[in-house]
This record gives structure tokens, C-alpha cells and sequence, in this order.
């Protein structure tokens, strides 16, 4: 598993400037609700204006008469405050969903992107991880902390100003805890990153167990696992607890401190203030304004601190989808003019000394060639790992050679769009995989456009349409998730209606037909055949007798080409195709006589 490179131990402006380039998405609910956030912030400084007004001008002289205008002027302020406060968690709502549904969708843009060896590197749980748990992260710290920072940035100085302004010598006094409240803030940064990277990392693994067990539920009991997987989950899981402990540890002991310290500049307050009004230079209500806005003042520091704490657990969260939207993408199209017509792909492959690894060194391929002509079918055949799907995938595009080229119609593939090529393709794998929905619904996948008539024609080419009529709902019949309502040759059936409804030029079958039975694979053959015809094919066959008609087969061997020819020239060899096919007829004849004589 590839992961992430960690960044400095401390909030990167780099991450954060990149996060609120989402946030600039939503800018004019952003000036609008930080519009809110400053008079919000302007009314929490009036209240206790008010209050030295009539401890000054009324309580203090026994006049009461007064107090009605105050508390009409209160009353009037506190709706305002009441409408603000429903506005703005409004805002700050559709700003968090906004930025949410953004990292989602780009998120999983990229991943339609990124190149089979991202998938090869990473597993399926950290990838869900960055785009579910980490994403919701991220917009909450973003909306609702960018929120409160502009609040408390405007409460503090707002009634910064207006201490100043009354009494400045008081005004110090109160503000001298905050260089204290910026230094305690450096100690606990460092601590609390590493210990939420932990979080978000273990996180991750988790999703991916969870992934795992349920994917994997048939496995799991076929091989008795259940306690091993339950011990493992729970070794994850109590590393989880732990890590997440010493995190929130960390934040419970930051937002203490920084009370205490707040505390104490309250208590200076207090003193000072005291003094003051003893000797005559402050007046009750007065001193009681101070020691409010003292209360005020560290209010948003507080919020501060526990938005700071939340940073940086979402930086964690940050570092991963940022790492992700970020990918290299390993297959781009360079020099390509998307929207140019370059025709339609006429079937010519040709391999000119191509070399390939997936881990640097390790080559599958060296220096293979190989010319395939339109309409003609190619067969491989080979020990597993020779590199039989290597040269498929690499003919489909799906990795890129690392030294060589190929060339479609003559011309290096890498100077045409991806989108050309794969939309000529037709590809079916050994382990078909469905998308929840109808059968009508996965077979149109393979071409959206495509007419009922053209699916039900699709279904009858690879023999699919009588099975499925004797469904209750037919074409509309649900397959379940991954297709787990149908059988494994069902699913296989409908793979291959969908990948010939588009009429693809090139055609690719890796195994496609190991995974059916005897009595389907028969049934289809012919069809094969026939969809085959004038179309140029690759086959990975594991059943050498799927092949026989093959233009050619070619015998791999560790990424070379040991022997080539059609099945009968082959035979007369008796070399290395020879062996595999006698091999393969004998135990095949064995297992049908066995079959027998159960029955």
C-alpha cells in the first residue's frame, strides 16, 4: 500500500490556502455570512455598552425610569441577534454541503482518471476513507471554523478598541495573557498533528477492513476465518482507541490551559479594576464592562483554540484527499486534440520492442514484438505469470509501455486520446463484475445510446435472452450488488452482451469463459465466434479447446513468445503447446468419466 508523504509537523499554508480555494467557490455566501459573523460580532459588543450605560446613568443614581428604554433597546437587539444567529447557521450549512459535494465529485473524477497501477498500490478502504470520512472532515472544519475565526477575529478587536479607548492602562492589563495563550498554542501544535495523522491513518485501515470482511464474507467462511479476522479487527480497532485517546488527551489538555490563562487575565482585570474604581478613576459600570468584555475577549480565544485543535485534525484529513487530487496521473494524453476525428480504428496492433515492468527492474516484457493484423484472432497461452494479461493491458491501454511502442493502425497509440481506444474495445474479464441495477441497466452500460432492441439483440448474440425471460421481471430483473443475484456464468453472459452492444473493433477476452460451466461455454462458443469475426482479438485461454479455431496462438513464456502457429500446426509440433493440450484433454476426459460414474 502506497501511502502518503507526511508534510511538517505544524498547520501548512499550502494544504489550508488549497482548501479555500473551495471555499472561493461559495463566495458570495462567504462575504454574505461573514457579513452575519461581523454583526453578530458588533451586537455581542453593544450588550455590554448598554449595561455601562444604565449601571451609569440609572442604577448608580437610584433613577429607574430609564431601564425601559434600555431593555426595549435590549429586546430589539436580541431579535436581531436571534435572526443573525438562524441566518447564519444557514449559510455556513449549504457552504459545509457545497464544499463536501465538490471534494466528493472531484475526488471520484480523479479516480475514474487515474491509471490501473493507483489501484494496483492502494487499497479500497483508504480510498473510501479520503472521500467519506475525510471530505466531511474537511468541509466542517472549513465552513464552520472559517465562521468562527471571523467572528472572534471581529469580537477581539472590536473590543480591543473600545477598552482602549476607555481606559487603555485596564485595556493592557487584560490583553497581557494573550503572547502567553500564542506560546502554549506552538507546544501543543506539533503533539496534536502527529497524533491526529494517527487517527485519520488508522481510520483508513478500519474502512478497509470493514471493506474487506464484507466482500469478502464467502471467503471468510469458506476458510473458517471469522475468529482470526474478528482478533484483527480488534487489534485495529484497540490501536484506534488508543490513538485517539492520546489525541483528545492532547486537545482536553490545550483547552484548559488556555481557559486558565483566560481565567487569569479575567482575575487581572478584576484587580486593577478594582483599584481604579477605589480611587476614583473608573466608574462601576465601567468596571463592570471591562471585566464582560475580559470574559468576551477570551470567549473567541477559546473558540480559537478549539478551532485550532480542529485544524489540525483536518489537516490530517487535508494531507490524504489533497494527496489524492493530486495524483500523476501515470496515462495522460499529450499533444492529442480531444475533439479532432481520427476515424474509426481499423484493428492493426503491433508491439515494436516493447518492454514493461510494474516494479522497476522486474521486467514482464523485454523487447517484445508482435504484428497483429485487422480481423485476426490471437490466442494466449501460458504458465500464470508468463505475462498474458500484461500484453492485454497493455494492447487495451491501460499501463503504457516503459520502453517501446505500440501502434494501432500504424500509429503510436500514445499520440491518439485515450477515449479513442477504449471506445473501440470490448473487453471481458475471467471475474465479471456487475453494477447494482437491471439487467437492462449493465448490458446499456457498454453503450448508453443503445435502443431495448439493441440490448435484447446483444442478449441472443452470447445465448443470455432465454435465461433471462425466465426471470420473473425479465431485463428488469435486479442483479444485486456486484451482481450477486446471478450465477457466476449468468454474470458472465451479460459481460459479454455488454461488451459487444458497442461493436467494438478491438476485442479482448481474459478467460472469460473458465468461470462457466461446460454446457454454457459450449452454447457460447459459436456466438463467440461470430462476434469475433472481422474483428481483431486477443484471448487469454485457460481452456486450450476454447482456441482451436484461433488464427494463431502464441505460447508465452516470461514475457516471450516459445512457439506460434494455429492449433493444428501447433500439434504437429508437439512441443510445448503439444504437452498443455494433451495434459489439459486427459484431465478433462478424466473428469468427465468420474462425473459419470457419481451419476
Amino acid at each position: 500500500m502506497e501511502e502518503q508523504k507526511e508534510m511538517k509537523l505544524k498547520v501548512d499554508k499550502t494544504v489550508w490556502k488549497e482548501m479555500f480555494r473551495y471555499l472561493s467557490i461559495f463566495k458570495k455566501d462567504f462575504l454574505i455570512l461573514c457579513g452575519f459573523m461581523v454583526g453578530l460580532a458588533g451586537m455581542d459588543i453593544v450588550f455590554p455598552l448598554l449595561t455601562r450605560y444604565a449601571i451609569d446613568n440609572f442604577v448608580a443614581n437610584g433613577d429607574y425610569n430609564g431601564l425601559t428604554l434600555v431593555g426595549v433597546l435590549y429586546g430589539i437587539l436580541a431579535l436581531g441577534l436571534g435572526l443573525i444567529v438562524f441566518l447564519f447557521i444557514r449559510h455556513a450549512g449549504k457552504i459545509e454541503m457545497g464544499i463536501v459535494y465538490k471534494l466528493r465529485k472531484d475526488a471520484f473524477e480523479k479516480l475514474q482518471r487515474l491509471s490501473f497501477s493507483y489501484y494496483d498500490k492502494n487499497a479500497v478502504g483508504w480510498m473510501i476513507a479520503r472521500t467519506t470520512s475525510d471530505a466531511t472532515k474537511i468541509s466542517e472544519t472549513v465552513a464552520w471554523g472559517v465562521v468562527d475565526l471571523v467572528w472572534g477575529a471581529t469580537m477581539m478587536l472590536g473590543v480591543s478598541v473600545v477598552m482602549l479607548i476607555i481606559n487603555w492602562k485596564l485595556a493592557l492589563v487584560t490583553l497581557i495573557t494573550v503572547p502567553v495563550l500564542a506560546v502554549v498554542s506552538v507546544f501543543f501544535e506539533k503533539k496534536m498533528l502527529v497524533s491526529y495523522r494517527n487517527v485519520r491513518k488508522i481510520n483508513s485501515k478500519i474502512t478497509g477492513l470493514f471493506n474487506d470482511g464484507i466482500v469478502g464474507a464467502k471467503t471468510t467462511k469458506t476458510l473458517v476465518r471469522e475468529e482470526l479476522n474478528i482478533e484483527e479487527f480488534q487489534d485495529v480497532t484497540k490501536d484506534m482507541k488508543k490513538t485517539s485517546i492520546r489525541a483528545a488527551t492532547l486537545s482536553a489538555g490545550y483547552l484548559p490551559m488556555t481557559l486558565f490563562i483566560s481565567a487569569v487575565g479575567t482575575v487581572l482585570t478584576l484587580l486593577l479594576g478594582s483599584n481604579f474604581l477605589m480611587d476614583g478613576a473608573l466608574t462601576y459600570g465601567t468596571l463592570v464592562l471591562f471585566i464582560t468584555y475580559a470574559r468576551q475577549f477570551f470567549d473567541p480565544i477559546l473558540e480559537i483554540a478549539r478551532i485550532y485543535t480542529e485544524m489540525i485534525g483536518a489537516q490530517a484529513a487535508a494531507e490524504r484527499v489533497m494527496g489524492l487530487l493530486h495524483e500523476k496521473e501515470e496515462i495522460v494524453d499529450t499533444e492529442v486534440e480531444e475533439k479532432e476525428d481520427y476515424g474509426k480504428i481499423h484493428g492493426d496492433v503491433t508491439f515494436e520492442n516493447v518492454s514493461f515492468f510494474y516494479k522497476e527492474g522486474e521486467y514482464i516484457l523485454k523487447n517484445f514484438n508482435l504484428q497483429v493484423k485487422a480481423g485476426e484472432t490471437i490466442a494466449l497461452v501460458g504458465e500464470t505469470g508468463s505475462g498474458k494479461s500484461t500484453i492485454v493491458n497493455l494492447a487495451c491501454r491501460f499501463y503504457e509501455p516503459s520502453e517501446g511502442k505500440i501502434l494501432i493502425d500504424g500509429e503510436d497509440y500514445k499520440k491518439r486520446p485515450q477515449s479513442w481506444l477504449h471506445q473501440n474495445i470490448g473487453y471481458v474479464l475471467q471475474a465479471p463484475h456487475l453494477f447494482s441495477g437491471t439487467i437492462k441497466e449493465n448490458i446499456r452500460y457498454g453503450k448508453l445510446a443503445a435502443t431495448d432492441e439493441d440490448i435484447i439483440e446483444a442478449a441472443k448474440v452470447v445465448h443470455a435472452h432465454d435465461f433471462i425471460m425466465k426471470l420473473e421481471k425479465g431485463y428488469d430483473t435486479e442483479v444485486g450488488e456486484g451482481g450477486g443475484m446471478l450465477s457466476t456464468g449468468e454474470k458472465q453472459l451479460i459481460s459479454f452482451a455488454r461488451a459487444i452492444i458497442g461493436k467494438p473493433r478491438l476485442f479482448f477476452l481474459d478467460e472469460a469463459t473458465s468461470s462457466i460451466d461446460t454446457e454454457s461455454e459450449a452454447k457460447i462458443q459459436k456466438a463467440i465466434e461470430e462476434v469475433l469475426e472481422n474483428r481483431t482479438s486477443f484471448i487469454v485461454a485457460h481452456r486450450l479447446s476454447t482456441i482451436k479455431n484461433a488464427d494463431r496462438i502464441l505460447v508465452i513464456d516470461q514475457g516471450e513468445i516459445l512457439e506460434e502457429g494455429n492449433h493444428e500446426e501447433l500439434l504437429k509440433k508437439r512441443g510445448h503447446y503439444y504437452e498443455l493440450y494433451t495434459n489439459q484433454f486427459v484431465e478433462e476426459a478424466g473428469r468427465e468419466v468420474l462425473k459419470g460414474k457419481v451419476v
